[in-house]
């Protein structure tokens, strides 16, 4: 039995399972990354909600897992060694999942690193724009007389959408026929941008043919669709 004693967050959402990695999280964009990529790993975990709503991420408990605030994080008590691992970042934690197994990202170390760049992409660019564009279209941010903020993000997103349909087009994934950590990493936010932050006609989205389709086959994966709905909304 794994003793998880040792951090603080567990005093706040115990493991009732401590030899499972530890999931602490919310089905946003960024957190179905990590529930998607353990859904189609395999990987035996334990998920816990963390209610952002209620500034969850911003108590003690909590920072001292990631002090960054942000949801998802982990604890893996399987870590190297076989000793426990906290890490947060979902893209560093995709990263782990992905050389713990062996899966999801290439073996070859061109292809591997070509991956990781796509990683980053979702990390650098598509999250970051795609979010402000949900803020200024949807949220605090549409109540803004000067609509420039909007244009800018909105133009941006189309443009991120581009370099994502000039990659896909004769590929069934963002790597090819191999999906991968990379196609996990933005399947969630394409799917927010379209319909949660309501930006599908903002962005011109049905012009697109190879980003549409691509969206189509990763939402029908059994995986992604348990690792959308995971950890349960408060």
């Amino acid at each position: 039995m794994s003793d998880l004693s040792a951090f603080p967050i567990t005093s706040r959402w115990p493991a009732q399972h401590p030899d499972r990695l530890q999931l602490y999280s919310l089905p946003t964009p960024n957190g179905v990354k990590v529930s998607i990529a353990l859904e189609e790993l395999g990987i035996p975990y334990e998920p816990h909600t963390i209610n952002i709503g209620q500034n969850e991420t911003w108590t003690p408990e909590f920072l001292s897992l990631n002090p960054n605030g942000k949801i998802p994080a982990i604890i893996d008590p399987n870590g190297p060694g076989g000793k426990p691992l906290a890490l947060f970042e979902s893209g560093a934690i995709l990263l782990y999942l992905a050389e713990k197994t062996g899966k999801l990202l290439p073996s070859d170390p061109a292809l591997r690193y070509e991956t990781i760049q796509w990683v980053f992409f979702q990390m650098a660019a598509v999250g970051p724009m795609f979010g402000q564009l949900g803020y200024f279209n949807k949220f605090a941010g549409r109540e803004i007389e000067d609509k420039r903020p909007l244009e800018r993000y909105r133009a941006e997103s189309q443009r991120l959408l581009g370099v994502l349909e000039t990659r896909l087009t004769g590929r069934q994934w963002i790597m090819g026929d191999e999906y991968t950590i990379a196609d996990i990493s933005l399947l969630g936010w394409v799917r927010n941008l379209i319909g949660f932050y309501e930006a599908r006609e903002l962005v011109s989205f049905d012009s697109l043919v190879h980003v549409p389709a691509w969206l189509e086959r990763g939402l029908a994966r059994p995986a992604v669709q348990r690792g959308l709905d995971i950890p349960k909304r408060p």
